[in-house]
C-alpha cells in the first residue's frame, strides 16, 4: 500500500484537460494533413484508408466520425489549402492599397509563399486534384474560375485586350507551378517571383513597357526553374 501523503501536502497537480472541439479540430487536421502527404508521395488512388489513420496516428472509427470516406478526406484537404491560400492573396493584395500592380505582385508573392511554405497541400491543389476524383476536379476548376475574377477585378478595366487574358495569365502561371512542384522544387517557388510578375503585368503595361526585371535575378532563377 502507497504511504498516504502527509497532511496539509500540496496536491499533485493535475494536467488541465482540452477543450473537446479543440481536440476534435486537431485530429481532423491530422487527417487532411496526412492525406496531402501520402497523396503527395504516392498519388491518391495508391493511398489506402489504412495509411491514412496511420499516418494521421487515429484510430479508424475517428476518421469516419469524421468523415465519408476517402474522397470526402481529399476535398477537404482542397478546401482547407484553397482557404489558407485565399486568405493570404486577399491579405496581400488589400496591403497594396491602390497600387494595382504592387497589388497584383503581392498576390503573386503570396501564392509563391503558399506553395513553399506547404508543399504537400500545394500538391494536391495544383497537381492531385486534377486528376484524383471528378469532384476534386471540379473543385479544381472552380478554385480556378475565382482567381480568373480575382485578377480581373485586380487590373485596370477598357485595356484593349482579349476578354480572356485572364484565363490565359491564371493558367499560364498554374501551369509553371505546376512543373515546379512535380520537380521537387516547390520550396524555391518564391524565386519565380520576378518572371511570374513580368509575365502577368505586361500585357496590361504594354510591350513597350516591360516590368523591370533585375538582370542578376533572371538569369540565374530561370536556370533554377529549368535545373
Amino acid at each position: 500500500m502507497l504511504p498516504t501523503p502527509p497532511r496539509g501536502a500540496p496536491a499533485k497537480p493535475t494536467r488541465p484537460e482540452l477543450p473537446k472541439e479543440f481536440v476534435a479540430a486537431l485530429k481532423r487536421q491530422r487527417i487532411i494533413d496526412a492525406v496531402a502527404e501520402l497523396t503527395a508521395e504516392r498519388g491518391y488512388e495508391s493511398t489506402k484508408i489504412a495509411d491514412i489513420v496511420a499516418r494521421a496516428g487515429i484510430a479508424r472509427k475517428t476518421l469516419y466520425d469524421n468523415f465519408d470516406g476517402k474522397e470526402d478526406v481529399l476535398l477537404a484537404a482542397f478546401d482547407n489549402g484553397l482557404d489558407d491560400l485565399t486568405g493570404r492573396v486577399e491579405k496581400a493584395c488589400e496591403s497594396a492599397g491602390e497600387n494595382w500592380r504592387a497589388g497584383v505582385e503581392a498576390g503573386l508573392g503570396a501564392l509563391l509563399g503558399f506553395v513553399a511554405d506547404r508543399p504537400a497541400i500545394a500538391r494536391l491543389c495544383i497537381v492531385e486534384a486534377l486528376s484524383a476524383t471528378p469532384s476534386s476536379a471540379a473543385r479544381h476548376e472552380r478554385a480556378m474560375e475565382g482567381f480568373v475574377e480575382t485578377l480581373r477585378r485586380s487590373t485596370p478595366d477598357e485595356t484593349g485586350l482579349p476578354s480572356t487574358i485572364e484565363e490565359t495569365l491564371v493558367g499560364g502561371v498554374t501551369w509553371i507551378l505546376n512543373q515546379q512542384i512535380r520537380r521537387g522544387q516547390a520550396d524555391r517557388a518564391p524565386q519565380l517571383l520576378p518572371e511570374l510578375s513580368e509575365f502577368v503585368l505586361s500585357p496590361y503595361l504594354g510591350v513597350s513597357n516591360p516590368v523591370p526585371v533585375r538582370a542578376d535575378e533572371t538569369d540565374s532563377t530561370l536556370a533554377d526553374s529549368n535545373t
